[in-house]
């Protein structure tokens, strides 16, 4: 889901700025709402763990380049279930600036889009989970069904997303459309394999309950509303 550098010059990128502005007053918002109900450590400790998962998807994880952009393994759906809103939210931002500044440092001029990219598709997790999860449900006892319906939630936003780059960027000509419906095609794979990964995240955890209990892990994971 990374914009290819040059897919938006310079000049329009000021919209970016804007989106990740309004990005970041939701992670804060999530921020405050999640400080409510835990403490600082915990908190801590998992946006740590979202953050260093981040840069494992994102470099050790297969990527691939498709059309206007590269097919990612980031498991959003899996560090929402596992972490929490907020901690995702950070873990995704700061992963990726890691990765711009020591990894991958092409990337960075693009960091407000692929930042605006990966959260936005995760505050619309938390929108459909408040929707098709009852508020007496803990996560380890999610359906597949319902898994499958917040990882399509959180991979259908990733390609609106690059394809709103896209098509910001370089308009509607065929060669773009080509390249963006290539890009949404190959992104099915993720959408195939992230709810059996998430399931069977969720299946270890009921396992392993006492460990799944600890303050590393959102509470939602095994205990109700």
């Amino acid at each position: 889901m990374h914009i290819e550098p040059g897919v938006v010059n310079e000049a329009k990128m000021i919209i970016s700025y804007a989106t990740a502005a309004c990005a970041t007053g939701l992670t804060i918002k999530y921020t405050i709402d999640t400080m409510r109900q835990s403490n600082i450590i915990a908190f801590t400790l998992r946006f740590i763990m979202t953050t260093l998962l981040t840069v494992v998807f994102f470099e050790v994880l297969p990527k691939f380049p498709v059309g206007v952009s590269e097919v990612h393994f980031i498991f959003g759906s899996t560090l929402f279930l596992l972490f929490g809103i907020a901690p995702a939210a950070i873990g995704l931002a700061a992963g990726l600036a890691i990765q711009g500044l020591f990894l991958a440092p092409a990337d960075l001029p693009q960091y407000f889009m692929n930042t605006t990219t990966l959260l936005f598709p995760l505050f619309a997790i938390s929108w459909a989970a408040g929707r098709i999860i009852a508020p007496n449900t803990a996560y380890v006892d999610l359906t597949y069904t319902q898994v499958l319906k917040l990882s399509a939630t959180y991979q259908a936003g990733i390609v609106a997303w690059v394809a709103f780059w896209a098509f910001y960027g370089q308009g509607f000509g065929a060669d773009n459309i080509n390249a963006v419906t290539s890009f949404g095609v190959a992104y099915l794979s993720v959408i195939l394999i992230e709810p059996l990964v998430d399931v069977a995240v969720l299946a270890i955890a009921k396992i392993k309950l006492e460990m799944a209990s600890s303050r590393l892990f959102t509470p939602r994971l095994t205990r109700q509303a």
